[in-house]
């Protein structure tokens, strides 16, 4: 007679077998993907920033620790507050614009939302280096804005190579992504919290700074995210609107691997951008589950 304690064993073998192997089979190509663009090329940067440059630009597998300590350097210091500084001001103005654009659409009637929000993402239906060439076609030197200004008798200004353009066109390139979580942040939001409040006596801007911006930081920290991490290592704004006058860590890491073929330093460059974006967003995460 066949044992029922080794039957059910087989059986439960088995189940367990065929569903390890059905996960398998969902999560393969995901993890394939993982591996095979971000895996794969993460451990040859990683490996390439301890080698050292050839002569005629590459890599030499000599190991070296001299790529690191360049990035202390206070030439390269001074690129990162510069990117530091125009990705905050491009994050704080989207969050200025983005807020009071999201609570009103959050407050439109349902059919008027849906348009609203078709209308924030329009941009992203055309293509990136169009729409910033298109920035350009509009504050050039015989351009639209110094057209329209001359029939008034003013100008003409010099509106790009600047970092207010670097800015401009940052934030025009990221503020739905600051529109959006904040849109459904607002949305989630229960109406009857606003209401007790104004039931209590509390006027509109004090009901919006203790109910509606404490129970939207989450939100809002996403958003900030969203803006400020692809504005500190994007490279094409600042080489087309600034003219490359003003040098962001985008544009750093791309002239050491195209212009000056130091792979080494560039691929030490770009893990210290990845380990500063990787801290940002643990405290982004740890903010938001304090708020």
């Amino acid at each position: 007679m066949t044992d029922p304690t080794v039957t059910g064993g087989t059986v439960r073998s088995r189940s367990r077998r065929s569903r390890v192997l059905g996960r398998l089979f969902f999560l393969g190509p995901g993890l394939t993907y993982l591996i095979a663009f971000l895996l794969i090329p993460l451990v040859l940067v990683l490996s390439y920033s301890f080698f050292r440059r050839g002569r005629f630009g590459g890599v030499v597998h000599d190991l070296t620790g001299e790529n690191l300590t360049r990035l202390f350097d206070p030439l390269y210091l001074d690129v990162v507050l510069g990117s530091l500084k125009l990705a905050t001001a491009a994050t704080l103005i989207s969050i200025l614009a983005g807020y009071p654009t999201a609570y009103l659409i959050a407050g439109l009637p349902r059919r008027w939302k849906t348009i609203a929000l078709i209308a924030i993402v329009l941009p992203f239906w055309t293509n990136f280096l169009v729409r910033i060439y298109a920035w350009i076609v509009l504050l050039s030197g015989p351009g639209l804005v110094n057209s329209a200004l001359g029939e008034l008798g003013l100008g003409p200004f010099e509106f790009l190579y600047n970092d207010g353009t670097i800015v401009t066109g940052l934030v025009y390139s990221y503020l739905p992504l600051m529109v959006l979580p904040l849109y459904a942040a607002i949305e989630r939001l229960d109406p009857q919290l606003r209401e007790a409040s104004a039931n209590l006596g509390a006027r509109p801007a004090r009901t919006f700074l203790s109910v509606t911006l404490p129970l939207t930081l989450p939100g809002v920290l996403t958003g900030c995210m969203f803006v400020f991490v692809p504005s500190f290592g994007n490279f094409v704004i600042p080489e087309l609107l600034g003219g490359g006058r003003s040098i962001m860590v985008g544009n750093l890491i791309r002239d050491q691997f195209l212009t000056a073929r130091d792979w080494p330093f560039g691929s030490a460059l770009a893990l210290a951008l990845l380990a500063m974006l990787i801290v940002l967003l643990l405290l982004q995460a740890w903010s938001a589950r304090r708020a």
